[in-house]
């Protein structure tokens, strides 16, 4: 039985663009081999992922009345998600994403003409009629729709992506009412088994914390305090990275509703992401629930089992 989702975030028109490397040198003029444009932005990502993989998924979205905003509205229709709760507003998030020969992205998000933008709470209220998990991406326009999801008892999934303080006050809202949180181990100021532990303890609420850790897989702990590493997957090789985070979480999203199995979720999430890096453009492509087992049947993922709270 396919799960229900409701995701809150933004859609943006993405631009992938290739460069010799970081940091990028100055040069007047340049005539890149490739630039690829599609659909971005966490909201849209996560949803189109969840969706492809089976679930019942609606998203909360803000797109403009501007010819950006035709265009992901075209891309939000021929992924089935251009339904009743993606609103208008003045202008559409766009984003560019510099990509360098190992994989590595920048990333220059417009947000600003969203997250202006007041979303609707009765709208979101009415997404969220038999919901099985709301995934709240960290972005200003989703901060007053945690108190909603709350009060109706969904349980909440967030990513708060390169976060490096527990104490930063932008995250608050998010971590004091997530029942999952992952975020990247990209600025993290200690190992992501520290890192865990102290989540985990300051926000008892929470039942598991991951964290993606590039080419070293992922780490999750569970609030029983087992620790589960699973190590990286890259079936065609590292191409861009981009979106990677926002598949890991999707992917594991999708396997812990399907099977209620945190391990095998966190397998499914690796390779999938570590599949999908394998693109040029990674936002363009995903895959079936039946095509990712295939998939990982051919790439098993090396798991071990350990403890985030020093048990034995």
């Amino acid at each position: 039985m396919a799960s229900r989702i409701v995701v809150a975030g933004v859609s943006s028109l993405a631009v992938h663009l290739p460069v010799s490397g970081f940091p990028v040198t100055y040069e007047p003029v340049v005539s890149p081999p490739w630039v690829d444009t599609g659909a971005g932005g966490a909201g849209a990502q996560i949803a189109t992922i969840l969706r492809t993989l089976g679930d019942d998924v609606e998203l909360c979205t803000v797109v403009g009345e501007d010819p950006v905003g035709a265009v992901l509205r075209g891309q939000l229709r021929s992924a089935g998600l251009d339904g009743p709760s993606v609103v208008e507003g003045p202008a559409s998030s766009q984003c560019v994403i510099l990509v360098a020969p190992d994989g590595r992205r920048m990333v220059y998000p417009h947000l600003s003409v969203v997250n202006a933008v007041q979303y609707p709470e009765e709208r979101f209220v009415e997404a969220l009629a038999g919901a099985d998990l709301a995934v709240l991406t960290n972005t200003d326009f989703v901060r007053a729709l945690l108190p909603p999801a709350v009060l109706l008892g969904v349980p909440v999934a967030v990513d708060v992506n390169v976060i490096a303080d527990l104490d930063e006050a932008y995250y608050q809202p998010w971590l004091d009412v997530a029942d999952i949180i992952f975020c990247s181990h990209e600025r993290l100021p200690c190992p992501p088994r520290e890192w865990i532990a102290e989540v985990l303890t300051r926000h008892p609420g929470a039942a598991m914390a991951g964290v993606g850790c590039g080419p070293r897989g992922s780490v999750l702990g569970l609030r029983d305090g087992r620790l589960v590493t699973a190590g990286a997957v890259a079936p065609l090789g590292v191409r861009n990275t981009s979106s990677a985070g926002d598949s890991l979480f999707a992917a594991f999203l999708h396997g812990w509703l399907a099977t209620g199995n945190p391990v095998e979720a966190l397998s499914d999430a690796v390779v999938f992401a570590g599949w999908r890096i394998g693109h040029r453009q990674p936002t363009s492509v995903t895959l079936g629930a039946d095509d990712l087992a295939r998939l990982r049947s051919r790439h098993p993922v090396r798991v071990s089992l350990g403890w985030w709270d020093g048990g034995e």
